[in-house]
C-alpha cells in the first residue's frame, strides 16, 4: 500500500533530496521538491500526497509557513517537519501553525524515518477512510431519510432540496474547506418537520401568521432534527449546524459559516415561496441589519437565479428523469400533494409518480427544469 501513495520531501539542498529518494524509493513512492515554492507547485499540480516531509530552515519561506499552506491546499495530507535546529519553540510553532503530525531532527536515522512514514501512512488511511465513510455509507443513509421525508412531507422535502442547491452554490464560491457538512445539513434541515401538522407547515410556507403554540412547535424543529442525528455516529458537526440554522448573526457572532449560509438560504427560500421576486427577496434580507453574513449575502445574490445550466420545458410525466427539477408542484387529480416545486427528481420520486400514473391519478404533463447537458 505504501508504494501506492506518494511521499513528497521538500528541502533546499539537492543532495539531501537525492539521499531520501535513493534510500526510500524501494519502500515508498518518493517525489522531491527543491524548496518551498517548487513544493507548493507540486502540491497543486501533482498531488494528492499522503505525506509531506519538509525541512524547517529554507530561504524565502520556512517549513512552518510552507506546511501551513499545504494544509490549505491539501488538508488530508499528513505533514512531518524535519530540522537540524531542534528547539522547543520551533516544535510548538510547527505543531500549532503547520498542524504537524511528527517533528524529527536531522540527521534522522533511516529506520526512524521509515517508522515515521509508516505511521503517517496509517494516519492518512484513517483520514481517507473517515471521509469516504461520510461520503459513501453515511450519505447514502441520509439520502434514504430525505426520500422518506419527501413521501411524508413534500413541502418540507421540496424546501430542503431548494436550500441544498442554494447552499451548495454559496459554499462552493465562499471556498469552504469541507463542503460535505453543509451539504448534509441542508439535506436534513427540514427533517424535524415530520413532527409538525400539515396546518402548521402550510401556514408557515405561505407566510401566514402562526399562533404562539404553532410558532413554538415550528421553532423547535431544528432541535428535533439535532436530537434525531445525535443517534448517528460522526454526525455531531452536522447536528450542530442544523441546531443553529435559524440563529441571527448579531445574537450569535460565533455562528459557524455553514449555519450562516443555511440561515440566509432558508430565509431567502421562505420569501420567494411566498411569492416575492428573487431580487426583492435579497433586498429584504439585506435590510435586516446584523442578521446575515455580508459575504454570504453577496454570493447568494449572485446565485439566486438558480436556473443556470437548465432549460424550462413542459413535459409528459413519462419524460421526467433523475436530475430534472420540478418547476411547479405536482398534485394528483384527487388533491394529493406528491412533490413540491423546486424538488429534484430522484429514482424514488419516479417510482411514486409511476405508481400514481398507473392508477390514472395524475395530470398528463408538468413543467420542469431540464439540465442543458442532458439535451442533445
Amino acid at each position: 500500500m505504501n508504494k501506492d501513495r506518494k511521499v513528497l520531501f521538500v528541502d533546499d539542498e539537492q543532495n539531501i533530496l537525492d539521499t531520501y529518494r535513493a534510500s526510500l524509493r524501494k519502500r515508498f513512492k518518493v517525489e522531491t521538491a527543491l524548496g518551498p515554492t517548487e513544493g507548493l507547485d507540486k502540491v497543486r499540480n501533482s498531488g494528492p500526497y499522503a505525506v509531506i516531509v519538509s525541512d524547517l530552515k529554507m530561504p524565502g519561506m520556512d517549513g512552518i509557513t510552507f506546511l501551513a499552506k499545504v494544509q490549505e491546499f491539501s488538508p488530508d495530507t499528513v505533514r512531518v517537519m524535519l530540522t537540524g535546529h531542534a528547539d522547543v519553540n520551533s516544535a510548538i510553532s510547527a505543531v500549532n501553525e503547520g498542524a504537524v503530525f511528527r517533528f524529527l531532527t536531522k540527521p534522522s536515522p533511516l529506520d526512524e524515518m521509515i517508522r515515521t512514514l509508516d505511521i503517517a501512512m496509517q494516519q492518512y488511511s484513517l483520514v481517507i477512510s473517515e471521509r469516504e465513510l461520510l461520503r459513501g455509507t453515511l450519505r447514502g443513509s441520509i439520502k434514504i431519510l430525505t426520500d422518506i421525508l419527501g413521501l411524508v412531507s413534500p413541502e418540507a422535502f421540496g424546501r430542503s432540496e431548494r436550500v441544498k442547491r442554494l447552499a451548495g452554490y454559496v459554499g462552493q464560491h465562499i471556498n469552504l474547506k469541507q463542503k460535505l457538512y453543509l451539504d448534509l445539513a441542508a439535506m436534513l434541515s427540514q427533517l424535524g418537520c415530520v413532527t409538525l401538522t400539515d396546518t402548521v407547515l402550510t401556514k408557515m410556507y405561505k407566510g401566514e401568521e402562526l399562533t404562539g403554540e404553532e410558532k413554538q412547535a415550528f421553532d423547535m424543529h431544528p432541535s428535533v432534527t439535532a436530537g434525531m442525528l445525535s443517534q448517528i455516529p460522526r454526525m455531531n458537526r452536522v447536528s450542530e449546524i442544523i441546531l443553529h440554522q435559524n440563529d441571527e448573526l448579531n445574537d450569535n457572532p460565533t455562528l459557524s459559516m455553514e449555519a450562516r449560509i443555511l440561515k440566509a438560504c432558508l430565509d431567502y427560500d421562505s420569501l420567494t415561496q411566498q411569492g416575492m421576486g428573487k431580487q426583492d427577496a435579497i433586498d429584504t434580507l439585506r435590510k435586516r441589519d446584523g442578521v446575515y453574513d455580508a459575504k454570504v449575502m453577496d454570493i447568494l445574490e449572485q446565485g439566486t437565479a438558480g436556473e443556470d445550466g437548465y432549460i424550462r420545458r413542459q413535459l409528459n410525466l413519462s419524460e421526467l428523469r433523475p436530475g430534472m427539477i420540478l418547476d411547479e408542484p405536482l398534485w394528483s387529480i384527487d388533491n394529493v400533494h406528491l412533490i413540491a416545486e423546486g424538488t429534484e427528481i430522484t429514482e424514488t420520486a419516479l417510482i411514486r409518480i409511476n405508481n400514481f400514473m398507473k392508477a390514472k391519478r395524475l395530470p398528463a404533463q408538468t413543467r420542469a427544469l431540464v439540465p442543458v447537458k442532458s439535451i442533445d
